[in-house]
């Protein structure tokens, strides 16, 4: 899906560049390459280098990217980078969030800082998957293991803004992942989701998918629970590297298969920038004040253009206003006291 802005109003994005594969200074390489948005760097000055005049650094070298426990790493170190890049956009010096780091890390401090959307239960964690010709986005992909029906509801509604404001899906198709596609079907929670969702305003829902339908083209948005959604995913990467892998074996394996694969390596080229992951710029947090990229930590400079890129524009459109426009007109706001915070996972 390509992104484009019709909006030319000057963005400024906090990157976190601690805990990327390969350094602060392939982050900086990425904020290099992004247009139209300038980009304040947080990490080791000394490990970044020379930067372009779109681009600032704030000398913050305290990582806890690897920390075990985000969440009380985030409270007790209020100097790491993605704390203090977090602050900056609450405090208005940036507009929107990219963490080179873990995915818990930047959950823990966006929560903490950011705080949610009014009337949202939990924030969820939304993926672009690269599927040639048919991409969707799928959440939640591992911010809440345990959920109940009105949060579904709500990361449906999330992921339709989405996908309108930023990939300018006119009524996308919403999907609820479950193990048959009959309303019946799924846990107590699946079932109570589907009967919301069915009775939900403005939301373009088409019932229930199985595991099938990721390639089909079924839906726009497909949504789980962050179990089920990070096990999917997990899932889908580990095939398609195997699958690809499989793919050069094969093309390698003899002669004819080599003279076979030099003339289909034009397609097979186009066929992996299609699927390359880092051409999506990453997970994006929805249901948060503020918008949060998380790249994947082994993505290159590209990838973290991309995700540089996703959040300017999802800042332009207004994800986070529109995404409470839309949960307000569906009545899909919580109404109740407070509860507690999403999950937190710990992985990268």
């Amino acid at each position: 899906m390509t992104i484009t802005s019709t909006s030319t109003t000057p963005v400024t994005v906090a990157v976190d560049v601690n805990g990327a594969d390969l350094g602060p200074a392939e982050v900086a390489r990425g904020a290099a390459l992004a247009q139209g948005v300038r980009v304040i760097l947080f990490g080791p000055a000394a490990e970044i280098g020379p930067v372009p005049s779109h681009v600032s650094v704030v000398d913050a070298p305290v990582s806890i990217a690897k920390d075990p426990d985000p969440a009380r790493a985030v409270r007790r170190t209020p100097d790491a980078s993605i704390v203090r890049a977090v602050a900056a956009v609450k405090d208005g010096d940036a507009q929107a969030l990219v963490s080179g780091g873990s995915t818990g890390a930047a959950l823990a401090a966006s929560l903490f800082g950011f705080k949610r959307v009014p009337g949202v239960h939990r924030p969820a964690l939304a993926i672009i998957i690269p599927v040639p010709g048919k991409p969707f986005l799928l959440l939640d992909a591992g911010a809440n293991v345990e959920v109940r029906p009105e949060m579904l509801v709500q990361f449906a509604h999330m992921g339709a803004a989405f996908m309108e404001a930023v990939h300018g899906v006119s009524a996308p198709r919403v999907a609820l992942l479950a193990n048959g596609t009959e309303p019946n079907k799924g846990t107590e929670i699946i079932v109570g989701a589907h009967s919301a969702l069915a009775s939900s305003a403005g939301l373009n829902f088409v019932g229930n998918v199985e595991g099938f339908a990721i390639g089909s083209g079924e839906a726009d948005v497909i949504v789980a629970d962050g179990f089920t959604g990070n096990v999917a995913l997990k899932v889908m990467e580990g095939t398609s590297a195997a699958l690809l892998g499989a793919v050069r074996s094969a093309a390698m394996s003899s002669w004819r298969s080599k003279v076979g694969g030099l003339l289909l390596k034009p397609a097979l080229r186009g066929l992996r920038g299609e699927i390359d992951p880092e051409e999506q710029g990453g997970a994006v947090l929805l249901g948060l004040r503020h918008v949060g990229v998380v790249p994947h930590g082994s993505f290159g400079a590209r990838g973290f253009t991309r995700a540089i890129e996703v959040a300017a524009r999802s800042v332009r459109e207004d994800v986070a206003g529109r995404t409470y426009a839309r949960l307000a007109e569906a009545g899909a706001l919580r109404t109740t006291a407070s509860e507690a915070v999403a999950s937190l996972p710990d992985e990268s």
